[in-house]
């Protein structure tokens, strides 16, 4: 049995695999949100197009996708894994143990929170990525760049819709909270701890933990109000 497969098959392990796909998930929700913010542009949609058309055929990029896929799953399911792990292993539950004096409650319920996030995953990837690759998407023609697949107006259409917009909404307050815990969490894991540099990471965490949920849920709400 190799070191690597040593490594990944212990707790220790596991929750190093956690942490480290964790924030590369991190870093693809910081470009995911920027290009989110080309359908603020008033120009008809063709920045996102063209962005989206970038996006689904540079090589490099798909590379990066599907390794993005790839640690989304690993995530998910090492986490399940260590959490059934973690209570059958645990002699009295949190109740008994009164988690609220030591351990915050984001701490206590990311399995919850996972959980959630990743059912609104595959909803929003049936809605979005399956129509992208299956459905029937319309064509724009553009003068200079020829005719692309008009994924703003499949954007447009989705959050037209009350419930859907509502869904996203209430799905970015459950991902700050996952992202309060797990983007200090992770650094943790990996024992980038520092009396120095702890709290500023602390800090970062928290912030990131409330803006970028908060970008995500700005643009619903915009194109429901302006095109509802």
């Amino acid at each position: 049995m190799s070191w690597i497969t040593q490594t990944f098959s212990s707790t220790i392990g596991r929750k190093l695999l956690v942490a480290a796909s964790g924030l590369f998930l991190i870093i693809f929700l910081i470009g995911h949100v920027s290009g989110n913010f080309l359908l603020f542009k008033d120009d008809g949609g063709r920045a996102f197009n063209e962005y989206t058309e970038f996006m689904t055929t540079n090589q490099l990029v798909q590379i990066v996708r599907w390794l993005t896929y790839t640690l989304i799953l690993v995530h998910i399911f090492v986490t399940i894994f260590l959490s059934s792990r973690n209570r059958k292993a645990r002699p009295v539950g949190y109740k008994e143990a009164r988690p609220s004096e030591n351990s915050p409650w984001t701490s206590r319920n990311m399995g919850i929170l996972g959980t959630l996030i990743a059912v609104f995953l595959v909803i929003h990837m049936g809605n979005f990525w399956y129509k992208m690759k299956f459905g029937d998407i319309p064509f724009v023609t553009y003068e200079s760049r020829g005719t692309l697949r008009d994924l703003y107006s499949v954007v447009i259409y989705s959050f037209t819709s009350l419930w859907y917009t509502l869904l996203y909404v209430g799905m970015m307050i459950f991902l700050g909270l996952h992202l309060a815990h797990g983007f200090r969490s992770s650094f943790q894991t990996l024992g980038l701890r520092h009396r120095k540099y702890t709290p500023i990471i602390e800090k970062i965490s928290i912030a990131f933990a409330i803006i970028v949920p908060l970008l995500f849920a700005i643009m619903p709400l915009y194109i429901y109000f302006k095109y509802a």
